[in-house]
């Protein structure tokens, strides 16, 4: 028991946290060369964000082109995939809405003050700028989302170019034929794998850029700042709880199922996604369960899978929640139009959002990048990395509550469903249990 302890990821990142703590608490700490250990720090969270910012073309180029191919199967099942779509719309904005007003009304970030220019020393200059620049602007956005080559929105991290290179790339394997089309699929599947394998061991490394946020964090800002942090991480548990029992509960009250039910049903998966931070590890055994319980194959097969790409409800709070927080902690004011350009980004950024640790604050970066390092700038996110482990626990059960629900709404819209058995399985939910 206590080897698997000693092997897990979150363990470390506590250690990290702690120490980290400690070491920013203490009276400047001198090794060698080194004048002050925990201002030193810092390089272990610019190193970790260059690595993190590397991955963002890459990740999000690769969903959305097998999240799109995956949506060619529309032509098959019809109106499934139609209402998938719009369901995942709606329901994700509504999500993004939640990040952004619980946000305001709760203001996790007032008080911190922190000084963006402490993070990077070429902020000052773009920071001044801002209000004279229109790339903060919807309209600056949408111009700005035309690459003018290749590799720069890779190298860069500009999602929202790789995004249009995405859909464009997108677009014309969905017309070649279909043994061209599977190639190209499959050859995609691999370089997901690999890009992940690269995301995986650059995640072991965020113990260390934990401890050097905490211990810059807690130098240079003093440890009452810890206080906004552990805040930002209730009021990220307050939205999730929200949505889940508020907004799925109505929806899925109007569909007469009992979301405390329903919850209990997936109790095992939920329980697999919080221990691997991971949404998609329960994907497999959540499939084999629904159909089970009296959904419809071609349903499960076709929405969940979609889902893991475009209906990431509760990353799309985290990715809103915590973009007003960065606001609020340095002191950046933000106009309503401001607002509604964050919560339309968001909408398309939010898709390249993947289910495995740390894609939430990858896209996060991303997403400031798309809004424009003079608005909020994309450095500020350091100061995320001591608690977004514990935000990635609650937005990968999130994210399975949503898509769970998703499938049987849908289901049910269809009419895709035995309904006296799944009703039946949610009142005997033992029974249902698959086999590992």
């Amino acid at each position: 028991m206590k080897t698997s302890i000693y092997k897990s990821l979150v363990f470390w990142v506590i250690i990290g946290l702690i120490l980290g703590v400690i070491v920013g608490a203490c009276n400047p700490i001198k090794i060698g060369a080194i004048d002050n250990l925990a201002i030193w720090s810092k390089v272990f969270i610019d190193i970790f964000i260059k690595a993190l910012k590397l991955l963002i073309g890459p990740i999000i180029f690769v969903m959305i082109i097998l999240g799109i191919l995956g949506l060619g199967d529309i032509k098959k099942v019809g109106s499934i995939g139609l209402k998938a779509v719009i369901y995942f719309e709606v329901v994700s904005t509504l999500a993004l809405a939640i990040g952004i007003f619980m946000a305001r009304v709760l203001q996790p970030g007032a008080g911190l003050n922190l000084d963006p220019t402490s993070l990077d020393a070429k902020s000052v200059e773009k920071y001044v700028s801002a209000a004279s620049s229109d790339s903060a602007s919807f309209l600056g956005v949408l111009k700005s989302a035309i690459p003018s080559d290749i590799l720069s929105p890779f190298t860069e991290g500009k999602t929202l170019q790789v995004l249009f290179i995405a859909l464009i790339t997108a677009f014309i394997v969905v017309t070649l034929k279909e043994d061209d089309r599977n190639y190209i699929k499959r050859a995609l599947e691999v370089l997901q794998a690999f890009v992940f394998k690269i995301l995986t061991i650059v995640m072991y490394f965020s113990p260390l850029a934990t401890f050097g946020a905490m211990a810059f964090l807690v130098q240079k800002y003093g440890i009452s700042s810890l206080q906004n942090m552990v805040y930002l991480l209730v009021v990220m548990l307050i939205s999730c709880l929200v949505f889940i029992f508020g907004i799925l509960g109505l929806i899925c009250f109007f569909a007469k199922i009992n979301i405390f039910k329903f919850m209990r049903f997936i109790a095992k998966e939920l329980l697999i996604v919080f221990t691997t931070s991971s949404s998609e590890s329960a994907l497999l055994p959540l499939m084999k369960k629904l159909e089970k319980a009296g959904v419809d194959k071609a349903c499960v097969g076709l929405v969940l899978p979609t889902g893991y790409s475009f209906n990431l409800d509760c990353t799309n709070i985290y990715l809103a929640l915590c973009v007003i927080f960065l606001a609020q902690a340095f002191n950046i004011d933000l106009s309503l139009w401001q607002e509604i350009t964050i919560l339309l980004i968001l909408m398309v950024t939010s898709k390249g959002a993947v289910g495995v640790t740390g894609s939430g604050f990858i896209v996060l970066a991303g997403t400031l990048s798309s809004l424009g390092n003079d608005l909020i700038p994309v450095a500020t996110v350091s100061i995320l990395l001591g608690v977004d482990k514990f935000m990635s626990e609650m937005r990968a059960c999130g994210n399975l509550c949503g898509n769970s629900v998703a499938c049987v709404i849908v289901a049910v819209w269809n009419k895709q469903i035995d309904m006296d058995k799944f009703r039946y399985a949610l009142d005997h939910p033992n029974e249902y249990r698959i086999q590992d």
